[in-house]
């Protein structure tokens, strides 16, 4: 184990697993073990009375208890103020660990590290930790896709009750678990006894340590799920809506330089981030301005119109919580309905399939930057919802150091790493976890990035 010094970021684990998987078992024997390590936890409990923590043995830690909802949905507020508070703690804990509900997607847990600057300089995202519960797993794989995401997002995986099931049994289902994740570690486990230095610090999330290919990453679950581009002039619209599913919706709109999916994309990530933030209600018939907010949308359960004043001529983004389809909204100009010149469709929370695979490439010979550059980024950009979690160490042409990266859709974070030793193949290894990946056009896209001999 490596020792934690003061001063140094704090790893932070995210615990994850299906509803029964055994992440409260875990949990106690972590808190409670004389293991010497000083841990403290928060914990997530879907529903408005949380339950778990009196199922937690009493311990020396503290148990930060989040219940106002699923962590993948309102995780980035509360997330980022409960870490803040317990930073200012920091002499009182080496390890930090997130349990996340059994009904979660891990992916925005992990993203929360890498867009707050505050939060990368003090802590580290370790790894993602997923129990599946090998008796009753099947069960879940085609009617609860949140399975096969925390499968798909794992660096360590606890294949926990494997007394309950025939050896044969767990062979096929470690082959399919295998099969949607190839570059986790997967350990087979009863009422969840593993030593603990399998779970914490073990370096999933830590580019220097992902030389032999551990996963990195994950892609964020997007807190809104349309967005369109207009081209306005300055003067006043209209927001109008009919009776939807919900009694309000959050919406923002961005001021934006041009309107093309480059600026969109720009927009999108900032927009990610003012979500995370606080909300500003406004009631029916009252008006936005673009601005760097959010607006909490009154929708009162039936029909409904905001006013949306432009001061300036120019493209704007709109994006909105729910799809415009559902609540039939519109926005207006002069009582006459406004077509975007540009929109996109975020993948909404908890609406997924499970169509998980791994596709892995290992290549010698050195990479062409630029070609590397153009195709990586056209996988992103045509793929980036499907491709949960993506690593890999890479041989640049011209360089004299290993290059590794890790991603999560459209997120990506690659630097040079050690020089290759002397004697040493230079080979490029990378591996994909997502959803309907086509290995043949990956490997042949890849391969068109060999530079020439």
């Amino acid at each position: 184990m490596t020792e934690v010094l003061e001063g140094s970021r704090v790893p932070v684990t995210v615990l994850t697993g299906f509803l029964g998987s055994g992440k409260t078992t875990l949990l106690n024997r972590i808190l409670t073990e004389n293991h010497g390590k000083r841990i403290a936890v928060i914990e997530n409990e879907f529903g408005e009375v949380g339950v778990d923590q009196e199922l937690v043995i009493g311990a020396d830690e503290e148990v930060f208890e989040m219940n106002n909802g699923c962590i993948c949905c309102t995780v980035r507020g509360d997330l980022i103020r409960i870490l803040g508070n317990l930073m200012k703690r920091r002499d009182r804990f080496d390890y930090i660990m997130i349990e996340t509900t059994g009904m979660a997607d891990p992916g925005p847990v992990a993203q929360t590290f890498f867009m707050d600057d505050e939060m990368r300089d003090k802590m580290q995202l370790d790894s993602v930790t997923t129990l599946v519960d090998a008796k009753h797993v099947s069960q879940h794989f085609d009617d609860s896709p949140e399975v096969t995401e925390q499968i798909a997002f794992a660096d360590v995986i606890l294949l926990n009750k494997v007394d309950l099931v025939e050896e044969g049994e767990v062979d096929k289902l470690e082959a399919r678990i295998r099969s949607m994740n190839a570059a986790a570690k997967i350990y087979r486990t009863k009422d969840a006894v593993l030593e603990l230095d399998k779970v914490l610090d073990v370096g999933g999330f830590n580019l220097d340590r992902a030389l032999d290919i551990d996963p990195k990453f994950m892609e964020p679950e997007y807190p809104f799920e349309w967005a369109g581009v207009y081209e306005l002039e300055a003067g006043k619209y209209e927001f109008a809506f009919e009776e939807g599913p919900d009694p309000a919706m959050k919406a923002a709109i961005l001021p934006i330089s041009n309107a093309d999916s480059v600026e969109l994309d720009l927009a999108r990530d900032r927009t990610v981030l003012l979500f995370s933030g606080e909300e500003h209600p406004v009631e029916a018939g009252k008006s936005i301005v673009p601005s760097q907010k959010v607006y909490e949308l009154d929708l009162g359960g039936g029909k409904s119109s905001f006013g949306v004043e432009i001061s300036e001529a120019g493209a704007y983004a709109l994006f909105t919580e729910h799809y415009p389809e559902e609540f039939e909204a519109e926005l207006r100009g002069n009582g006459t309905p406004l077509s975007p010149v540009l929109e996109r469709e975020y993948a909404p929370d908890h609406e997924h399939d499970d169509e998980v695979t791994s596709v892995g490439i290992t290549t010698p010979g050195d990479l062409d930057v630029q070609k590397f550059n153009a195709w990586l980024g056209d996988v992103l950009q045509n793929l980036g919802q499907d491709i949960f979690r993506m690593k890999g160490v890479l041989s640049l042409a011209g360089e004299d150091t290993r290059f590794v990266f890790q991603g999560v859709h459209m997120l990506f974070d690659g630097r040079p790493d050690r020089p290759w030793r002397e004697g040493e193949e230079r080979t490029n290894s990378l591996i994909f976890i997502g959803r309907n990946l086509n290995r043949e056009e990956l490997n042949k896209g890849f391969e068109a990035c060999l530079a020439e001999k």
